[in-house]
């Protein structure tokens, strides 16, 4: 079946990556290095890159698709119960998902529910899409209480690319401008454009850098992966730049030295992945017909769960139902085998290694070095003790 033929274009420096993919100038770094095993395990530790990271770090919370106009979805996975929602104008909003009156949580129900009126299921207070509180029954049993200017406690919110965006502290100043240059970058892979298939949430039994580490490498893939996609890829052949903070690869599929016409994305998509590690938590990866974005949310030191979405093309570009069956399988392939059979087993393998205390440290080889500058950004985020 032929694939959807996209007509954006690369960014600038997908181009020059794109180039150095065809020139053969892979990424291969200079030495071997080390890192403490510590750092998967210290509570003490989690709890700083939790405060630094998590709470003053924008994260992505979902993509901008997975909710419309008047709608909502509850969102628990930061260790914050959020809602995200959509207001009539199309403005996305995350608020505390607690009522005014008692605390109630409002929304209870997974799933994309309306949002015109949120209703608390306890007194009926009721609130608009932005948060603020449009009526209570029996007002006269609250003398002084004047409903105006009340509204949910609301977090920093942006989109950029596609995702919706957030600070986990609602009194941060919403500076979202380390977000701000992977807008470009997510828009030419047309992430604002496509729509969700499908989503699924892993609980893994590791650190969440663990998990984002398996994103910053190719090593493993021909070994860990052989009996999924291995096939599919050359051995270590990767290269790779960095956008501030965030890591962009491009991994060579089987065929990656073929002659591609740069200027037509399907082509490229064909022959090479481009994956993000978006710090600090998100992972981007580029199939020739559909895209995953995987957000790592850490639950406490050495355990996290992982939000796994699969982004689609409209049917202004393709036929849905045609394409479902080739989708399912793809789904099915990536999210129940080679994510959670492979790449989180493998993390939680790792975690109990090191949980056992016989390495201090753990080598990173050269085709390792996406995780090695993975963790010196961390470091120097938490010795600057500042975002």
């Amino acid at each position: 079946m032929d694939l959807p033929r996209r007509a954006s274009t690369m960014t600038p420096g997908q181009r020059q990556l794109a180039e150095a993919m065809q020139r053969g100038d892979h990424f291969l770094g200079e030495q071997v290095h080390r890192l403490e095993t510590s750092r998967y395990t210290d509570p003490e530790r989690h709890a700083r890159e939790r405060e630094t990271f998590f709470r003053g770090f924008p994260t992505a919370l979902c993509p901008s698709s997975l909710i419309g106009t008047n709608e909502l979805v509850r969102h628990d996975l930061t260790g914050l119960d959020l809602i995200v929602t959509r207001d009539a104008e199309g403005k996305a909003h995350v608020l505390a998902n607690s009522c005014l009156h008692r605390a109630t949580r409002l929304v209870e129900e997974p799933g994309v529910h309306p949002a015109k009126k949120i209703i608390c299921p306890y007194h009926a207070w009721t609130y608009t899409p932005d948060g603020a509180l449009r009526a209570l029954p029996r007002p006269d049993s609250f003398p002084g209480f004047c409903k105006d200017g009340q509204s949910l406690t609301a977090y920093p919110v942006a989109e950029h690319g596609g995702l919706i965006w957030f600070i986990g502290n609602p009194d941060a100043p919403p500076d979202f401008s380390e977000i701000e240059p992977l807008g470009p970058e997510l828009d030419a892979i047309g992430l604002g454009d496509i729509a969700v298939f499908a989503r699924a949430t892993h609980a893994v039994e590791a650190d969440w850098k663990m998990v984002v580490d398996a994103f910053c490498e190719g090593y493993h893939v021909k070994r860990l992966h052989a009996r999924s996609i291995g096939d599919y890829f050359a051995d270590g052949v990767s290269v790779a730049d960095r956008i501030g903070p965030h890591q962009r690869f491009i991994v060579g599929r089987t065929d990656h030295a073929s002659e591609v016409d740069l200027d037509d994305w399907s082509a490229v998509r064909e022959v090479m992945t481009f994956t993000y590690q978006v710090f600090p938590n998100t992972v981007v990866i580029v199939s020739p017909d559909y895209v995953n974005v995987l957000v790592v949310h850490p639950c406490g030191a050495g355990r996290c769960r992982v939000e796994n979405f699969m982004l689609v093309p409209g049917e202004r570009e393709v036929d849905p139902e045609a394409m479902r069956p080739r989708w399912q399988k793809s789904w099915e392939l990536l999210d129940g085998h080679t994510f959670a059979g492979e790449d989180f087993r493998a993390a939680a393998l790792c975690q109990r290694g090191v949980e056992t205390g016989h390495r201090d440290t753990m080598l990173l080889g050269t085709l390792e070095t996406g995780v090695a500058i993975f963790h010196a950004e961390c470091d120097a985020r938490l010795a600057q003790g500042v975002t």
